[in-house]
């Protein structure tokens, strides 16, 4: 048992928190080292190439997404299908004195046009693939020329706009970026949480009870350090408040807005072995305010119990339909946003 409850709310709140930063942390450390292995960079901004050499290096690299300008492109006639769809065609130019062969997308060159005057996009710069192989062998037979007479004449690689893939790169930087976001923002809130434990959500949840959350966890650290009425390793009741200071969350909670309380057993088991029962200690409190405490032993749950029905006798005790029914009786069914705001309040 703890024998120093000073600030104990306020440590408990920022170790609770100081915990939390470390999975984004590590999250944001493997985002970028995932910007650094792959050409991330190079898919979002490509780079401008505008010669043969140039675009020779990008197709024997890691980093083939280029941005490029092509003029007079004329249609070969031929296509690449993918899963018994249209993938793209094949335009053929000349570009630095070489032919090159240009693989666009049918929304681009308008399901085939016969000619394109100028056009500048996105794709990847491709080494030769078999159907660039076979592209080859037609054109030559078309011709009437011999393939390696028509491939000294032309690129050994070629540029693809479908193979950029822009749909699936788009929903990767929506995901990658959307999440970055997301864990600078939580690290930016918990340090927040840390330097100003009141404005965490252990405290500003009491809003809903109108008091002011500074002052409520300034009236609970001091009943708490003073004199508490009753004290597990995790849950504590002083006159006038529940609290909880678990590795799962923290909770402070007035004891006269508490409606229903109950328990339920947890079975752990791996494979066939049980090998231990841990039990929930379930708080609805008023305004739908909901607290759960998880792995506690029953008798520290049976006493908080007893604790709180005798503290407050209109508590309703025990899981049933009846308590459950008397209790949607006295607050109402949430609205939806009454709900939403309930679930972002619940604690794991």
């Amino acid at each position: 048992m703890i024998d120093n409850y000073e600030h104990y709310i306020t440590r408990n709140i920022r170790a609770f928190y100081k915990r939390r930063l470390f999975s984004p942390t590590i999250y944001i450390v493997l985002l970028v080292a995932l910007w650094m292995i792959f050409p991330l960079h190079n898919m979002l901004m490509p780079k401008t190439i505008s010669d043969i050499s140039s675009m020779s290096s990008v197709a024997h690299s890691t980093r083939r997404y280029a941005r490029m300008t092509f003029k007079d492109l004329h249609f070969t006639g031929y296509t690449e299908d993918a899963w018994g769809k249209k993938k793209g065609y094949f335009y053929y130019t000349m570009f630095d004195g070489k032919c090159t062969v240009v693989l666009l997308s049918p929304g681009t060159c308008e399901e085939g046009l016969p000619y394109i005057e100028e056009l500048t996009v996105k794709g990847r710069v491709m080494p030769a693939s078999r159907s660039y192989e076979k592209l080859l062998t037609n054109l030559s037979k078309d011709l009437v020329w011999t393939k390696d007479g028509l491939t000294k004449q032309m690129n050994s690689f070629y540029f693809s706009e479908p193979d950029a893939h822009k749909t699936i790169n788009l929903i990767v930087f929506i995901v990658y970026f959307g999440t970055l976001i997301y864990a600078i923002l939580s690290i930016i809130l918990y340090l927040v949480y840390i330097r100003f434990p009141y404005l965490s959500p252990t405290c500003q949840n009491l809003i809903v009870f109108n008091r002011h959350p500074r002052k409520v966890l300034e009236e609970a650290e001091e009943e708490l350090a003073t004199l508490p009425q009753l004290a597990t390793e995790d849950m504590f009741i002083t006159e006038h408040y529940f609290i909880l200071t678990s590795p799962y969350g923290n909770a402070v909670v007035p004891i006269n807005e508490i409606l229903w309380i109950y328990k339920y057993s947890t079975l752990h088991k791996i494979l066939w072995y049980h090998f231990s029962i841990s039990y929930t200690l379930n708080i609805c409190a008023d305004k739908h305010l909901y607290i759960h405490c998880p792995k506690n032993t029953k008798s520290d749950i049976d006493g908080i119990i007893d604790y709180l029905s005798f503290a407050n006798p209109d508590i309703l005790v025990g899981f049933n339909e009846e308590n459950r029914l008397k209790l949607q009786e006295i607050q109402g069914k949430p609205l939806h946003i009454e709900k939403w705001r309930a679930f972002l309040r619940r604690r794991i």
